[in-house]
């Protein structure tokens, strides 16, 4: 056994005394965006990683999923996980056909292999740009990942800051397959929704025709969760941000909590709140059902009945 690694001082667990949502969530609901952290213990954590996280394990996954309400996950592979995908692999197969999963692979990942993650669940690949997450992410290397993964119909997740799209979006235009985008390219919420800067990101989206997550609000909120009127407001300020992107784009949105909520300072959110703060953006039962169930079922699991 290996010696177990202590976690980054300062680390933020999970929070395991989840709220009961009181908005109830459509059947078929899917978590789009959820991760798995070890446990250290099976699953080792990269050496070149940028954190050591708590653990947060496919158990602990699977039970949020029943307490929030949701019928399905899509696990997308840990930085802190590097491009072993064994703990997300081991979690989507450990799902009965309730999960898929999003890898990190080298370019000389080979066909074999890349078959071998298709056939547990696998559907897609991210690509991240955040430097204090990841120290570079050679273009050329990704194109070549890129040109592996398009025969399998897998798409791209991609993860960057808001300033760094327009040096990004020609190089993502290019890419030859399915983009999605995480947390709706994190804008600066503390600027006008309809700035230059998100309408930017809008207009990206809208010529590449691109799956944008409005997920990660307590990543982009400057206010934070507060009560307004009694009653538990989560996160007004991303608000208008994710209700812009439901209306405009309502059959490319993705929702996800983002548990187990890695590399967070200020607070760890309460997923129950964060079931709760989708009534805001999607305010329509139509716009509801396409973000939380028809639109990750098109993508994740066609063909199958929602």
């Amino acid at each position: 056994m290996h010696t177990l690694a202590p976690k980054t001082p300062g680390w933020l667990d999970w929070y395991e005394g989840p709220s009961e949502p009181t908005f109830r969530l459509p059947a078929g609901a899917v978590d789009t965006h959820c991760h798995v952290f070890g446990p250290q213990a099976e699953f080792p954590f990269a050496p070149q990683r940028k954190y050591t996280p708590c653990d947060g394990g496919k158990d602990q996954l699977f039970a949020l999923r029943d307490h929030l309400g949701l019928a399905r996950n899509v696990i997308v592979q840990a930085t802190c996980h590097g491009a072993d995908n064994s703990a997300m692999v081991d979690a989507v197969r450990s799902a009965g056909g309730r999960a898929r999963g999003i890898a990190t692979v080298r370019p000389d990942i080979t066909e074999a292999e890349l078959r071998e993650l298709d056939a547990a669940g696998v559907r897609g690949v991210r690509f991240n740009f955040v430097r204090r997450l990841v120290d570079t992410s050679p273009k050329d290397a990704l194109h070549t990942i890129a040109r592996k993964i398009a025969p399998l119909g897998w798409h791209i997740v991609l993860y960057f800051e808001s300033a760094d799209l327009p040096e990004l979006e020609e190089f993502f235009a290019s890419l030859p397959a399915p983009l999605v985008i995480d947390h709706m390219g994190r804008p600066d919420v503390s600027r006008p929704v309809d700035g230059p800067e998100f309408t930017r990101f809008l207009r990206f989206v809208e010529h590449n025709d691109v799956w944008v997550k409005v997920t990660c609000p307590e990543r982009l909120s400057v206010t934070g969760p507060a009560a307004l009127d009694g009653e538990q407001h989560a996160y007004t300020d991303v608000v208008p941000f994710g209700r812009r992107v439901v209306e405009e784009f309502p059959d490319l949105v993705l929702w996800g909590t983002d548990w187990p909520h890695p590399n967070l300072t200020d607070h760890m959110p309460d997923d129950g709140l964060l079931v709760d703060h989708v009534r805001h953006i999607a305010v329509t039962e139509e716009q509801r059902h396409k973000l939380l169930v028809a639109n990750p079922m098109r993508l994740y699991w066609p063909g199958e009945d929602v």
